[in-house]
């Protein structure tokens, strides 16, 4: 991940441009600057979070970091740039905007093969993480921002996944719209990058565990670990579970 874009995000000034109206917590949209460079963000800070029962307050953005960590850890870069800082209206995930077109989501590439391979990735990351609310528009394509990557690897379009606040429950709350690969042998060089990541978990000296255990709680992290166990076991990509495995509004 690009030190630098994390460095201007973390020590910039933020100022905000205005409120994102389609989200469930407060956000707001940011210009972060230093003297040399000016990007854009999503600033939400925790005491914009709606309530939820399952979910303790305050919490929110703390996951979205978590979930930023673990992708960076993987090496799939799968979430934008994310930091925990102060702004304005408190501490708060603070992450890149990513250019793109909001009508073009999941269900508009669905089964498409140039997209396979990074799906496979997100939706590997959303068991590890127990994402309970991976709707269509969640999965965006980057349109020639800061982070575009070599088209070689990704094809035309990069995705990016986003929105993961209500993540890493210990109890089992994976609610996706992509279960296109449910069923079908995780790719071998996937399974080992797992492998590494529950490595690192369960070391008490790695810098990621050391990290997780400043924003989520020791059971959180240790069903994580179990999650990540189970994956490496089956080799499968999950199926659907019992009761309701679908986020509302799908999109």
């Amino acid at each position: 991940m690009d030190a630098e874009i994390l460095h201007v995000l973390q020590s910039g000034t933020m100022e905000i441009e205005g409120v994102l109206p389609w989200s469930s917590n407060y956000a707001f949209l940011v210009q972060v600057c230093t003297e040399t460079t000016e990007l854009r963000a999503v600033y939400k800070p925790s005491r914009g979070e709606r309530p939820l029962w399952d979910f303790p307050q305050g919490t929110l953005s703390s996951r979205e970091y978590s979930a930023f960590l673990i992708s960076d850890r993987l090496g799939w870069d799968l979430v934008p740039p994310t930091v925990l800082r102060r702004g304005e209206h408190g501490t708060g995930s603070v992450q890149l905007f990513v250019d793109h077109d909001p009508n073009q989501h999941y269900f508009t590439f669905e089964g498409q093969p140039l997209f396979r391979s990074q799906l496979q990735k997100i939706v590997l990351l959303d068991v590890v993480i127990n994402n309970a609310d991976r709707k269509g528009g969640h999965v965006i394509i980057e349109e020639n921002g800061a982070l575009a990557a070599n088209e070689a690897e990704n094809g035309p379009g990069r995705l990016w996944g986003i929105d993961h606040g209500i993540c890493f429950h210990h109890e089992y709350k994976l609610r996706t719209v992509i279960w296109e690969f449910a069923g079908s042998a995780v790719p071998q060089a996937l399974l080992a990058d797992l492998r590494d990541l529950g490595e690192q978990l369960a070391s008490t000296k790695s810098m990621l565990r050391v990290q997780l255990q400043s924003l989520l709680s020791d059971e959180e992290i240790t069903a994580c670990q179990k999650r990540i166990q189970a994956l490496t076991r089956s080799g499968k990509f999950p199926s659907p579970g019992p009761g309701r495995h679908y986020p509302w509004p799908p999109v």
